[in-house]
């Protein structure tokens, strides 16, 4: 499991550990995320082996030796990281640390499960969406111009001419990069396409892992702002408990031949969705604290009105469905955040 150590590698490998005792499960990781340390008693715990390496260097990832099968959940995840700075560690990690996970896989004939983003959609067509403004959230409507769209949200179908941010563009090269390994070694590949993940043990930032970052603004009393769109608060975007992830990937690792191939939206869908402001109201209700909001800044680059997963190709495959709604996510993380305060603040100071 690469990015091991981190929020959704870190699940994964506890998850399983616990579904699957006589598993040898690896997390490998840089431990580059502030937050990802705390992890480790957890690895351990568990009975998960931790390797201290970086993908971004061939010789550390191949050491790992032979495996089965790899779950590459490792990447730079902020859409901001590269915004006005270099786009080295973003490319680096996405990029050639796909490549470097992929020159394992075919050396070994594992199974490769690539959790990659919605983000490899591009901006210009998403922003063309037609919607409207109900109360607390933008929505989708039914007669959509642009092909892969619809009131679901955004399907497989959507052309992918056009910008994306660089978070988003190093991702697509890696699912490139992911197809040809597929078809030219035979390595058993499944692309997972994930919306918004959240959950317990998310270290959230303005940047990434909003929800989890809105849910810490109301239970430490700290300040948050409503970032373009008007500042009404209203942008929209579908999220998933990170337990319904793992019970995908629990399922797509145990029949490696039936998933070969398959590109998938990952999701909770317009029925587990959130605007900032919904968000906002549900956070009050959980912490009991209204916090303050200040003056709403100016649109930020890449940033989209709505996004919502449309997973009816998946659906199409499997019984899986995202099992947990929003507020049960949110309540979830706000459960972890006060069993382990000290820690999780400590953090992200």
């Amino acid at each position: 499991m690469t990015g091991g150590a981190g929020f959704v590698g870190a699940n994964l490998c506890v998850a399983l550990a616990e579904r699957h005792p006589g598993a040898e499960i690896v997390a490998f990781d840089n431990l580059r995320r502030r937050g990802s340390e705390i992890n480790l008693a957890r690895l351990k715990a568990a009975g998960v082996a931790f390797v201290h390496g970086d993908v971004r260097a061939q010789a550390d990832v191949l050491e790992v030796g032979h495996v089965d099968a790899i779950v590459e959940c490792s990447a730079e995840p902020s859409v901001m990281a590269a915004v006005g700075g270099s786009p080295d560690y973003v490319v680096q990690t996405n990029l050639i640390g796909a490549y470097h996970c992929l020159e394992l896989a075919r050396r070994t004939q594992a199974q490769f499960i690539f959790l990659s983003t919605s983000r490899v959609y591009p901006v210009a067509p998403l922003e063309r969406a037609s919607w409207v403004e109900a109360p607390m959230r933008y929505e989708l409507t039914p007669d959509q111009a642009v092909s892969g769209l619809s009131e679901r949200g955004v399907s497989e179908a959507l052309p992918l001419d056009g910008s994306r941010t660089m978070y988003g563009a190093s991702k697509l090269a890696a699912e490139l990069l992911v197809t040809e390994y597929a078809e030219g070694y035979g390595v058993p590949a499944v692309i997972d396409r994930c919306g918004v993940i959240a959950g317990p043990w998310q270290m959230g930032k303005v940047d990434q892992g909003v929800f989890t970052y809105w849910l810490l603004a109301h239970y430490t009393g700290r300040q948050l702002s409503y970032i373009g769109y008007g500042g009404t608060g209203e942008q929209v975007r579908d999220l998933m408990h990170v337990d319904d992830l793992v019970d995908l990937v629990e399922e797509q690792l145990g029949d490696p031949l039936r998933w070969a191939g398959m590109t998938v939206n990952v999701g909770g869908g317009r029925e587990v969705s959130l605007s900032l402001l919904e968000t906002t109201h549900l956070c009050r209700e959980l912490t009991g604290n209204k916090i303050s909001f200040a003056a709403a800044g100016v649109d930020r680059p890449g940033d989209l009105r709505i996004y919502l997963s449309d997973c009816e190709r998946l659906y199409a495959m499997t019984d899986w469905r995202p099992r947990r709604d929003a507020r049960t996510i949110l309540a979830d993380t706000l459960d972890w955040i006060r069993a382990n305060e000290a820690a999780v603040l400590g953090a992200l100071e």
